[in-house]
Formats: C-alpha cells, sequence, structure tokens
C-alpha cells in the first residue's frame, strides 16, 4: 500500500505546476534573457522607434511645408489667371473698339467713294446731254433747213441765218416744255 500511497502521491501533484526547482532555474534563466535584451537590443528597438518617429514628424513637417507651398502656388495661380483673365477681356475690348474705328472708317471712305463716283455720274451724264443736245440741234437745224427750203421753194443755205432761226425755234421748244412741267 504504501506503493500505492506513493504512486498516488505522485499522482496527485498537479502536472501545470512544475516543481520549484524548475521554477527557479527557469526565473533565474528568465532574468538574465531578460537582462541580455534590455541590455542589449532595447536600446537598438528605442532608438529604432525613435527614428521612425522623427521620421514621421519630419514627414508630416514636410506634408505641412508642402502644402504651404502648394496653397502658396495655387493662390499665385488663381492671381495670375485672373490677371490673364483681365488682360484677355481688356485686349478684347480694344480689339472691338479698334474694328468699330476700322468699320466707321471704312464706312466714311465707303461714302466718300460712292459720292465721287456719282459726282463724277452727274458729270458725264450732264457732259453727254450737253453733247446729245448740241448734236440734236445740228440734226433739227438741218433738217428743219432742208424742210422749210423746200416749203419756201428756195434755199437757205446761209448759215448765220440758219443757226439764228435755229435757235430761236428751239428755246421757243424749251420754253414751252419747261412751262408744261
Amino acid at each position: 500500500m504504501s506503493q500505492l500511497l506513493t504512486v498516488a502521491a505522485e499522482e496527485m501533484e498537479n502536472p501545470l505546476v512544475p516543481p520549484i526547482p524548475e521554477l527557479v532555474i527557469g526565473l533565474i534563466a528568465f532574468v538574465i534573457v531578460f537582462g541580455f535584451l534590455a541590455w542589449k537590443l532595447l536600446p537598438n528597438i528605442n532608438k529604432v522607434l525613435e527614428e521612425r518617429r522623427e521620421a514621421i514628424e519630419g514627414g508630416i513637417e514636410k506634408a505641412e511645408a508642402a502644402q504651404t507651398e502648394a496653397q502658396s502656388v495655387l493662390e499665385q495661380y488663381k492671381a495670375q489667371l485672373a490677371e490673364a483673365r483681365h488682360e484677355a477681356a481688356r485686349l478684347r475690348q480694344e480689339a472691338q473698339e479698334q474694328g468699330a474705328t476700322l468699320i466707321a472708317e471704312m464706312r466714311a471712305e465707303g461714302q466718300r467713294q460712292r459720292e465721287e463716283i456719282v459726282a463724277a455720274g452727274h458729270t458725264q451724264i450732264e457732259a453727254d446731254r450737253k453733247a446729245a443736245s448740241s448734236a440734236l440741234r445740228q440734226d433739227v437745224g438741218k433738217l428743219a433747213t432742208v424742210l422749210a427750203g423746200k416749203l419756201v421753194g428756195e434755199s437757205l443755205e446761209d448759215h448765220a441765218r440758219q443757226s439764228r432761226v435755229i435757235d430761236r425755234f428751239l428755246d421757243e421748244l424749251e420754253e414751252k416744255a419747261e412751262a408744261s412741267r
């Protein structure tokens, strides 16, 4: 039975609870490893974490600086764009004014040329009318002289007398035409 009790006692021990000597040795080994890691690894970890924090903060600062610069460039761009629009509007207005001035000048020149053409036409018409009137007077005078000579039975070849008779006759016709108007 005593063997049974020893076996039962051994079985009664909790398998999850290690024996005390193993626990002490494990604890000492843990402290040694932890101390070694804290002594060797912890400064490197802290150094890497500090560099990472500085890089993040530097990145944030750079991003803020870049954003500020981008905002400044955007404002400059907007100002230049507004200035360019203003300049374009001014140039468009000048072009419209120059166009209107040019159109007015061209109209005036066209009007002047039209008046010159009309005046030249009137002058030409008047000259043609006088030439036709003169030619008509001569033709009518010759025909009238021939007809009068046949009616009277004697020749009216005296040019001076013939011209006076014809002129008097045509003047009377013109007076009657003007009076009837």
